[in-house]
Order: C-alpha cells, then sequence, then structure tokens
C-alpha cells in the first residue's frame, strides 16, 4: 500500500548514515508518497548523508545543541519550502564516558549534555516548528525501553530517552488543540552505529532478538513503516503514546 503521506512534506532529524533508524524511517515516508526535509549537525554529516542521500532530498542544516540553531533551521524550511505536515526527530547523543560508565558515576556535565541533545532538543524542535506547521500535523520521537527498565549498560541513555518521553507526553496536551500530535516509537536494538557506543552493545543486540517473539530482529524498515504511519492522517486520534516497535521485546 502506497500514498499515505502523497502531498505531504516531513522534516527528519538525525539522518547520519545509511543503517541508521532515521534513514530506515525516511526511506518508508518516501516510499508512501512524503517530501523529506533532511537537516545534518555539521559538514562532516553532510559530507557523509552526500554517499548515499539522492541529490533531490532538501538538506538543512542544523545543530541542536544550540535553540538559535534550531530556530534559524525551522524558519529556513518555512522561508523556502512553505508549511511541514511533521518532524521526526530521532537525535540523542552522550558522551563516551557517561555511555561507558555506570550510572552513579555520571558527571553533572555529562548528564546535562544527554539530558539537552536528547530530551530537551525534542522540545525546541516542537516550539519552532509549530509556526510552519499544517493543520492536522505530526511530531514522532525515537525511544528505547530502557527509559522503563534497568538494560544493562544503557546509563544515562536510559534516564534520557524516559525524560524525552514524559515531555511528549506534555506537548501532546499542550499542542493538542493545535491538532497537532505528539507520539514516540519506542524501537528495537538495532545493530546500528549509534548502538556501537553502548559498552558490550553486541550482547544487548543479541538478548533484544532473543526476547522478539519469532527470534528475529526488528528491521529499520519496520520502524519506518510505523513512522509513516504515525504522520499519516490516518492517525490523527493518536497522540501521548509510545508505540512499541520491538517485536514484542517489551512483553518479556
Amino acid at each position: 500500500m502506497a500514498g499515505l503521506l502523497t502531498g505531504k512534506q516531513i522534516v527528519v532529524m538525525g539522518v547520519a548514515n545509511p543503517r541508521s533508524i532515521a534513514w530506515g524511517c525516511t526511506q518508508a515516508m518516501h516510499d508512501q508518497g512524503a517530501t523529506v526535509i533532511l537537516t545534518y549537525q555539521n559538514d562532516r554529516i553532510k559530507k557523509s548523508l552526500a554517499r548515499f542521500v539522492p541529490e533531490d532530498y532538501p538538506l538543512v542544516e542544523c545543530d541542536v545543541a544550540a535553540d538559535s540553531n534550531i530556530e534559524a533551521a525551522f524558519k529556513g524550511i518555512g522561508d523556502q519550502y512553505g508549511k511541514i505536515d511533521g518532524v521526526l526527530h530521532a537525535i540523542a547523543y552522550a558522551d563516551r564516558d557517561t555511555l561507558q560508565n555506570g550510572l552513579v558515576h555520571t558527571t553533572k556535565d555529562g548528564f546535562d549534555l544527554a539530558q539537552n541533545i536528547s530530551a530537551y532538543s525534542f522540545i525546541a524542535v516542537a516550539r519552532y516548528a509549530q509556526p510552519i506547521l499544517n493543520d492536522p500535523a505530526g511530531l514522532v520521537t525515537m525511544t528505547y525501553f530502557g527509559s522503563e527498565r534497568a538494560i544493562p549498560n544503557y546509563n544515562m541513555m536510559g534516564v534520557a530517552k524516559a525524560s524525552l518521553e514524559s515531555s511528549m507526553r506534555y506537548l501532546a496536551a499542550e499542542l493538542g488543540p493545535q491538532h497537532i500530535r505528539v507520539n514516540a516509537i519506542s524501537a528495537g536494538a538495532v545493530k546500528t552505529l549509534a548502538v556501537t557506543g553502548i559498552k558490550h552493545h553486541s550482547e544487548l543486540l543479541k538478548m533484544s532478538q532473543d526476547r522478539t517473539v519469532d527470534d528475529v530482529s526488528v528491521t529499520t524498515a519496520e520502524i519506518g513503516n510505523v513512522a509513516a504511519f504515525l504522520m499519516s492522517d490516518l492517525a490523527t486520534g493518536m497522540t501521548g503514546d509510545v508505540v512499541y516497535v520491538d517485536k514484542g521485546v517489551h512483553l518479556i
């Protein structure tokens, strides 16, 4: 089935390489007819995107570490491309020491950085995207089961994802009157570049696969299909939800 997003413009934030969940979402939404606008953090990421992203995809610079960058990016998108129908926020970061060490060893700087990039940035994105969002529109962010359970070695990222999910619910309540729905996808563990930053990541991936209902890990394409649905008008009745796309890992 194709065409759920025909005529819609979606901004995707967080594509860094062809194995990323954000790229799987981008492809799925493109396949459903959307025009996808990609944001990138810096010139290094832009060069990486040039290796696999078709030339007809619009690219907009946006380093979410500063509000001014987010504000400028969405103003530029509005000026150049007009109204948009949704934003997929697939951005998270913690420095290596914070990722590799236990939560008890997390420094204030490490805590603040992880929360700023992984959780607060979604609030800022919602704020600056709001003026150019159509009615209706959708905001979707990416989370993980480590927000609810103490997943081995997920450490500070679990805390940041819990903050992100709470932010999602409050944003859904506040933006509902403007017909902006806000949801999160709790994606299963996928072998991406981001996952390799987690200590003993191969064990995490194996543990996740063993807990799927069919012993097969979820794919970025499957996650992307759900993202496409959430951006479509078929999902106008859904907001404030964490939607699990993990092949049943959260059941066990």
